[in-house]
């Protein structure tokens, strides 16, 4: 769902501006500008007065400013410095005021250590003086230099300076400024590493972080189809890889503020500028992209665990306007054969657009819950939104229960007061723990009335029609009713009379520098204890995705299925994502992939953009290339607006080909989707990854953002652009194999191959040296997930040695805990080898119990990229050999064709093989092994 700032493009925000600036007053005092019209460099730093080692490992220091400045407010003279290797690859530097608490991240909601007590060196004699400059870790070594006071971190492996806060020799960038709502610091960079992440935002120049690109966070609800501006989540964590003689290092960089910031990347340096908070820096030493985001999620907390029919097809709109609309639609996929797991609700569901509440005409309860039982029998789902607008309303029970709780958040003692979609309404503080048991009854009690199977939380930036202290109106209905219901018609006045209203340094909110408060809750407004909105903000959808799942877990114990739109860093272990309100455009087609890859990297592994585009609209060319895009997203939604014709899948029949296509294979790729939730849930891996996660070492796909990866090497290479039906596609070095085709082979030295791509297909392909676990598919996965195994096992082509590795994780998806150990979870590794003129295939099953139970098998065995030939009588099952026409077993093979680039003249090509084994019934839960002899090629 949008809202008014959703709407705007960038033409509209500039019209937009004035209109800011004369509601809100411009000020253009030096003070109060933004970083372009001050000197790069403020003050002169700090210096270390003092520096000693503390009991648990870490050393503590104190900082002193050398020359005051007012230049965005007065200096804090004081600062204490808190260094410690907290792990073997994590390093933590925090940095605060020594004599006041600042704001941090609260530590309930994210768990982590705390530093040491401020205060608790003043005075106290030095018994363990620092005399040495650097402090080494397992991986990581922290030095300083004292005057003026800098830090640097490196590589111990190699001595890498991986971050570098002096100024020396720098034109970019000063020492480091800390005031109470302004803090600056830089790094050095060298010119070759790439950089990712920095968001949310729209990247239109792919993934790799773009030299003098504004990087803004603070979570803001502007539609995505602004390029390089604050969106919906904050996450200020970058991933830096290099390429040192060939060999890549990868670490990443957590600092650990939600405080409006802006990130200024010059290609040789980064700087921060933030308005208020601490420095509280986390280092991850990697040295692979995948060791990064697993360090990374051991600390913010591991992705949450997904229930099965999560990865199947959704289906929304906001539009349904009655419940047979949402029938038809159903009724509609069954029909066209297009798989549909879940189906959404909009708001249209509600009464007024009021949270938890039926619409009694348009949704009759017992239509409603006659339906569900009617798909819940088939094993379908249905999701409702809710937005974190109460509305004020005298007879609205959720609001009286509210209020009687006081679990809103103030503005001058009173709940502080805005306007969504019901109206007037209140904002629940989820910091308060009060209002946290409070929700998880109004859940409850919702879940009561109509048996949901997850929440879709929206507006949580959080949204606001309005800006500044508002009143409902005397004498008049808000809203009308007519019209669009986004128009502010409450009595509303700005609020700049404190400097949390109008900071002295201003953000780049919305690409525009608006005032912080504008569109959305007042900065000036209170949290529970005092916290101020100016501090929390960027984290209210956090906590409430923390409050949610909290809740859905609450209820019968089964694992939750929330999506936010706004996250923060750690919003991953509660919540999926959505990209946001995109369009139907080729351009938002391409910009999602780069999103959906970030995402990754921010420890939010499930995650996908509106398919075919949330405005209006899309052509059905489009929409046929965005669900060969879509079906390969982690989390598969189309969903579009009230104002879009409708563009279900099957509005088109090209466009039901391609879905038929598209999300066939993705319904036989379930358990392997289903093992990366695992593998995500267990060490942060991305579902959706690019490139170089599984090839660091080549440097050529460290820009790709038009590929991506599922899991570690399966790859998909769509079409982007309008009219063409086929696509140049880079291959890092190795054999490649259709997922279409499976006589289709690329053997790759590291090059573009252009590939026959018309509208219906999509190119998938499987890399070497893999197994690959896959099903039959289905109409629904509940279905899919009881057919038949299938092992897809390739070697690098014709080569006469290889091996080949998969696994593949199976459970209960209703249990909240996804692991093992419960008895109702398997666990199995894949193994293959070929040498010697022999193949091998073989499982080691962990707990294999719960496999055996749901009788799952496997049926046949594709072994991809043989050299030579096969003969029956080579065969053997668990030891026994096999002759020919002794069982309904069947071995055939196939020769396989290799794609040629465009420089190769075909000569010296080689040959390779597909066999497939048929007709067996090997169970999953029991160890098995398979061989055969090779013949020689004629």
């Amino acid at each position: 769902m949008f809202s008014p700032s959703s709407l705007l493009s960038f033409s509209s925000l500039h019209v937009l501006l004035v209109l800011v600036l004369f509601f809100y007053g411009g000020n253009s005092s030096s003070s109060s500008s933004s970083s372009s019209s001050v000197p790069t460099k403020i003050g002169k730093g700090y210096r270390l007065i003092f520096a000693e080692e503390t009991t648990d490992g870490g050393f503590i220091g104190h900082l002193q400013v050398k020359q005051k400045n007012n230049i965005y407010g007065s200096d804090i003279p004081l600062l204490q410095l808190y260094v410690k290797h907290e792990t073997e690859d994590r390093l933590r530097v925090h940095i605060t005021d020594a004599e006041k608490q600042r704001w941090e991240v609260p530590y309930n909601l994210l768990p982590r250590e705390q530093p040491p007590a401020l205060k608790q060196m003043i005075g106290r004699s030095r018994k363990n003086p620092i005399t040495v400059s650097e402090i080494a870790g397992s991986e990581l070594i922290f030095s300083y230099t004292a005057d003026p006071f800098s830090f640097a971190v490196k590589r111990k492996s190699n001595g890498q300076t991986l971050f570098n806060s002096s100024s020396y020799g720098s034109d970019s960038f000063g020492e480091m400024v800390f005031k109470d709502q302004y803090l600056e610091i830089s790094t050095q960079l060298p010119k070759d590493a790439s950089l990712y992440g920095l968001g949310e935002n729209t990247q239109p120049h792919g993934i790799k972080l773009y030299p003098n690109d504004p990087y803004t966070l603070y979570t803001t609800d502007v539609s995505a189809i602004n390029l390089n501006t604050d969106l919906y989540g904050s996450h200020p964590v970058y991933m830096d890889l290099r390429n040192v003689g060939g060999e890549p290092f990868a670490h990443s960089v957590l600092l650990l503020n939600s405080n409006g910031m802006d990130v200024f990347y010059r290609g040789n340096s980064l700087t921060y500028k933030v308005i208020g908070g601490v420095f509280d820096f986390y280092f991850f030493s990697g040295p692979r992209p995948l060791g990064v985001v697993d360090q990374y999620t051991s600390f913010i907390g591991r992705p949450a665990p997904m229930p099965y029919w999560s990865l199947g097809f959704h289906q929304c709109r906001w539009g349904y306007h009655n419940l047979s609309v949402v029938e038809d639609v159903v009724e509609n996929y069954r029909k066209a054969e297009i798989p549909l797991d879940v189906i959404w609700n909009d708001d249209d569901h509600m009464d007024g657009h009021k949270d938890f509440t039926l619409n009694p005409v348009n949704y009759p309860r017992p239509k409603l819950l006659a339906f569900l039982d009617k798909i819940h029998s088939r094993g379908m789902k249905y999701i409702v939104i809710i937005d974190p607008g109460i509305g004020v309303n005298s007879s609205y029970g959720v609001y009286q229960r509210g209020l009687a709780n006081d679990v809103f958040i103030k503005y001058e003692g009173e709940p502080y007061l805005a306007q969504v979609w019901p109206g007037a309404v209140n904002f629940p503080d989820f910091l308060n723990p009060k209002t946290v048991a409070w929700w998880g009854d109004e859940i409850r009690r919702f879940h009561e009335l109509v048996p949901v199977d997850g929440l879709w939380i929206d507006m949580n930036e959080a949204s606001n029609f309005c800006s500044g202290k508002c009143k409902i109106p005397k004498g008049k209905q808000c809203p009308s009713g007519t019209g669009p219901g986004w128009i502010c018609c409450l009595d509303c006045k700005n609020i700049t009379k404190t400097r949390w209203d109008d900071p002295p340094y201003k953000i780049n909110a919305s690409g525009l520098q608006v005032p912080i408060g504008f569109k959305t809750i007042a900065t000036s407004a209170v949290h529970y204890n005092g916290v101020l909105e100016y501090d929390a903000h960027s984290i209210y959808g956090f906590s409430q995705s923390v409050a949610t799942h909290k809740a859905l877990q609450g209820l019968e114990g089964k694992r939750p299925f929330i999506l936010s739109r706004s996250t923060y860093v750690g919003s991953g272990r509660y919540a999926a994502h959505w990209t946001g309100d995109n369009k139907g455009t080729w351009e938002d087609l391409k910009y999602s992939i780069t999103t959906v890859l970030n995402f990754g990297i921010f420890g939010v592994p499930m995650v996908g953009a509106d398919i075919c585009g949330f405005y209006p609209a899309p052509t059905e060319e489009l929409c046929n290339r965005w669900i060969e895009v879509g079906a390969f997203y982690p989390f598969s939604r189309d969903h579009a607006n009230y104002y879009s014709p409708r563009q279900e899948l099957y509005q088109w029949k090209t466009v039901a080909k391609s879905a038929q296509n598209a999300l066939g294979l993705r319904y036989k790729l379930l358990p392997y989707l289903y093992t990366l939730n695992y593998m995500a849930h267990t060490s942060g891996a991305p579902i959706a990854r690019p490139l170089f996660f599984s090839f660091p070492a080549y440097k050529e796909c460290y820009g790709l953002s038009t590929q991506f990866l599922l899991g570690s090497s399966l790859m998909v290479s769509p079409v982007l652009e309008q009219g063409k039906t086929s696509v140049k596609a880079l291959f890092p070095p190795g054999s490649w194999y259709s997922m279409f085709d499976m006589t289709q082979t690329i053997v790759s030295k590291g090059q573009y191959f252009t590939l026959d791509a018309p509208l219906n297909v999509v190119n998938v392909h499987l890399y070497q040296n893999t197994i690959l676990p896959m099903q039959q598919g289905g109409m629904i996965s509940k279905e899919a997930r009881m057919t038949p195994f299938t092992l897809i096992v390739t070697f690098p082509a014709g080569v006469s040695e290889a091996q080949a590795k998969g696994n593949l994780y199976l459970d209960n998806d209703e249990l909240p805990e996804m692991k093992l150990g419960n008895g109702y979870s398997t666990y199995v590794d894949l193994y293959a080898t070929v040498k010697e003129g022999s193949v091998k295939i073989w499982s080691e099953v962990q707990e294999g119990k719960f496999a055996l139970e749901q009788g799952w098998k496997i049926e046949k065995v594709a072994v991809l990229g043989l050299g030579g030939s096969v003969g029956t009588s080579g065969l053997e099952i668990n030891g026994s050999p096999l002759a020919p026409g002794a069982s309904d077993i069947e071995l055939s093979s196939v020769e396989q064709m290799h794609l040629q680039d465009d420089d190769e003249d075909g000569q010296g090509k080689k040959k390779s093989l597909m066999v497939e084994i048929s007709g067996m019934s090997l169970y999953v839960g029991k160890n098995f092994d398979i061989s055969m002899k090779m013949g020689t090629q004629g």
